[in-house]
C-alpha cells in the first residue's frame, strides 16, 4: 500500500523552521519504501535565517554558525524556500512582499507548520513610543538593515541612553553604542550604521532593571562582554546591592553574576571617555520633556523591592527622576495580534504542544507551530532546535505508521488541509509561481549568490560581510541573470 505523501508548508523561515525541516528530511530517507515528501518554507524577508541574520549581535559572529546546518539541509532537492512571500492576514510594513493568502497553503499543502516567531516589541503603558522613546527592536533592526528599514538614530544629538530591561537584548544594544567603532568595523556591520556609530555623542548608558541582580535576565557572557569593553567603565554598584543575605539560596550562576558585579569592569571608573550602569530595582512610571529644553527627557521611576514570596517587584514610596535624552525599552517580544491563531492572552500562537488549536478547542488536523511562535518568546538556540525537533517528530508520528503518534488523550480534530492523495508533490501556489516570473520572490540558490557576494565584498575591507538590502540584492540578481 502506497503511503501518503507529506507536503509541508513551513511559514517563517528562521532557525526553528530549519530544524523541523532538517530533521524531517534526515529521518525520512530517499526510498520506495518511504512517503513521498516535500518541505517548502516561505519567508516574508527576501533573505532567510531569519533572527540569525537580522537578530543577532554583529559581534557575536559565532552564533550563525548554524546556518552551515541550514545550508546543508537546503541542498536537499526535496526542499525549496521562497522568500519576500507574506503568509496570511499578518501586516507587514515591507512594501515589496507578495501576499499569500493560508487558503492557498491550505489548498495545495497536506501539512503546515508555523515558525513566524515573536516579532512585535512588548511596549510599558507608561512609556509610549516618540522622539525620545524607542522599543530596542528598532535599534536591533536599524543595525542589521532588516527590510522593515527603521530610521537610524540620531546618536550625534544623544548624550545619555536609558534601556529599560536587563535581558541580552538590553547588552546587546548598550555594547553596540559604546564598542569602538575600529572594533566593530571588522564585523558583518554595514557602512552606514558603522558612519552613524562614529558620529555618535553617547557618553552614558542606564541599564535599569525593575528587580535585583539575582533576578537579572542577562547571561554572565553577556555580562562580561560589556565588563570588557576597551574605552568604557561602569558606575560602581552599591555593596548592598549585590551582597546577598546569609539565608538566601545563590546558584552558581548567580554567583558568577555577582563576583562581576563587585569586581566592576576592566577599566576603573572615571578613566574611560564612556560609561554604563546598571540601575537594579528601579520601574519606570512616566516620562515627561520640559518644553524650555526639548533635547532633554526626565524619565520618572519608582523605587522597588522583591516580594519574597512571589518575586515580583513592587513599588515603594520613593521615586528619582532621571534625565536623558533617549529611553530604550527592551521587554520581550510577542506574535502579530493580525497572525492567524494568535491568543492574546498568551501573545503568541493557540496552541497544545506543537498542535494549532482553534478557538472552539479542537485541534487542526495537520496544522502545527514551533519554536517561538509556538511557545513565547524565550530560549536560546538550543532550545529551540530542541522544540523544533520535537514538533517535527510530532509531524511524522502522524504521517508514517511505524512512528509513535503524539496525541493528546480526548482531543477532537477538525480537517482544513489538503488530504487528497494526488496532491501535486512539486507544485507551488499560482501567486507564488508569478512572484517568480517577476523576480520578486527569492530561492535559496539566490540567497547563496547575494551570500556570497556578501563575504567578497566584506574580505576587500577586511571585514566579516558588507550585507546588502533588498534593492541592492535585486539589483545584483537581475544582473546576474542577464
Amino acid at each position: 500500500m502506497a503511503l501518503k505523501p507529506l507536503k509541508l508548508a513551513v511559514i517563517g523561515a528562521g532557525p526553528s523552521a530549519f530544524y523541523v525541516a532538517s530533521r524531517i528530511l534526515s529521518l525520512v530517507p530517499h526510498a520506495a519504501t518511504s512517503p513521498p515528501v516535500r518541505v517548502h518554507l516561505f519567508d516574508r524577508l527576501w533573505a532567510p535565517h531569519g533572527l540569525v541574520r537580522y537578530g543577532v549581535a554583529p559581534d557575536h559572529p559565532e552564533v550563525k554558525n548554524c546556518t552551515h546546518k541550514f545550508d546543508a539541509t537546503a541542498t536537499d532537492p526535496r526542499f525549496r524556500f521562497f522568500g519576500n512571500i507574506n503568509v496570511g492576514d499578518a501586516i507587514t510594513p515591507i512594501p515589496h512582499i507578495k501576499n499569500l493568502p493560508l487558503t492557498s497553503i491550505f489548498k495545495n499543502y497536506s501539512h503546515a507548520l508555523f515558525a513566524t516567531g515573536c516579532t512585535l516589541p512588548t511596549l510599558h503603558s507608561s512609556l509610549p513610543p516618540s522622539t525620545h522613546c524607542i522599543p530596542a527592536l528598532s535599534l536591533v533592526h536599524w543595525y542589521t538593515q532588516h527590510p522593515n528599514k527603521p530610521p537610524p538614530p540620531a546618536l550625534d544629538k544623544l548624550s545619555h541612553v536609558s534601556i529599560i530591561g536587563n535581558g541580552n537584548v538590553s547588552l546587546d544594544v548598550a555594547r553596540m553604542l559604546l564598542t569602538p567603532v575600529s572594533t566593530l568595523s571588522q564585523y558583518d556591520v554595514p557602512k552606514s550604521v558603522l558612519d552613524v556609530l562614529f558620529r555618535s555623542t553617547v557618553k552614558h548608558i542606564s541599564i535599569i532593571a525593575r528587580r535585583g541582580p539575582l533576578e537579572a535576565a542577562f547571561t554572565t557572557k553577556e555580562l562580561r562582554e560589556l565588563i570588557n569593553l576597551p574605552d568604557s567603565s561602569m558606575v560602581p554598584i552599591d555593596p548592598t546591592i549585590i551582597t546577598p543575605s546569609p539565608e538566601m539560596k545563590v546558584t552558581r550562576p548567580q554567583t558568577r553574576t555577582l563576583q562581576l558585579l563587585r569586581t566592576g569592569s576592566k577599566n576603573p571608573f572615571g578613566t574611560t571617555p564612556k560609561t554604563w550602569s546598571l540601575d537594579f530595582y528601579r520601574s519606570p512610571t512616566g516620562l515627561t520633556v520640559s518644553p524650555d529644553d526639548p533635547s532633554t527627557a526626565h524619565l520618572s521611576l519608582a523605587h522597588t523591592i522583591v516580594d519574597p514570596k512571589t518575586q515580583r517587584a513592587i513599588a515603594t514610596s520613593e521615586t528619582t527622576t532621571l534625565p536623558t535624552s533617549l529611553v530604550v525599552t527592551s521587554l520581550g517580544f510577542h506574535s502579530e495580534p493580525t497572525s492567524s491563531f494568535y491568543d492574546p492572552s498568551l501573545g503568541h500562537l493557540r496552541t497544545l504542544g506543537p498542535r494549532i488549536i482553534s478557538t472552539s478547542g479542537t485541534a487542526l488536523k495537520n496544522l502545527y507551530a514551533s519554536g517561538w511562535a509556538a511557545t513565547g518568546a524565550k530560549g536560546v538556540l538550543a532550545s529551540t532546535m530542541l522544540n523544533a525537533y520535537d514538533a517535527a517528530d510530532c509531524i511524522l508520528g502522524d504521517v508514517l505508521p511505524d512512528r509513535e503518534r503524539v496525541e493528546p488523550k480526548e482531543l477532537m480534530y477538525e480537517s482544513v488541509m489538503n488530504e487528497d492523495e494526488s496532491i501535486d508533490l512539486d507544485g507551488v501556489p499560482r501567486e507564488v509561481e508569478e512572484g517568480i516570473e517577476e523576480g520578486a520572490v527569492t530561492g535559496y540558490e539566490d540567497w547563496k549568490k547575494v551570500d556570497e557576494e556578501e563575504i567578497r565584498r566584506g574580505q576587500v575591507v577586511g571585514k566579516e560581510r558588507e550585507r546588502m538590502g533588498w534593492e541592492e540584492a535585486k539589483a545584483f540578481l537581475t544582473t546576474l541573470r542577464l
